[in-house]
């Protein structure tokens, strides 16, 4: 299995746009099912690791990976 809908695992890796946007829709849907599962995330702010509880987490529900909808 070296095709992933129909397009060669080595050839999206060289394809920065849509290793772009498939790293972004998968950190959307972690984040999104920690905040629906009532769990934490830690990200980094201002120098420091941070927790944040997941009433404050802010889903992103952009479609793609480059800041479009």
């Amino acid at each position: 299995m070296d095709q992933i809908n129909g397009q060669r695992i080595a050839d999206a890796f060289d394809d920065d746009q849509e290793m772009e946007r498939a790293m972004g829709e998968a950190v959307r849907s972690a984040v999104r099912t920690h905040k629906l599962l009532g769990q934490p995330i830690v990200i980094w702010r201002d120098g420091k690791v941070v927790w944040v509880p997941p009433e404050e987490i802010e889903v992103d529900e952009r479609s793609d990976g480059n800041g479009k909808s």
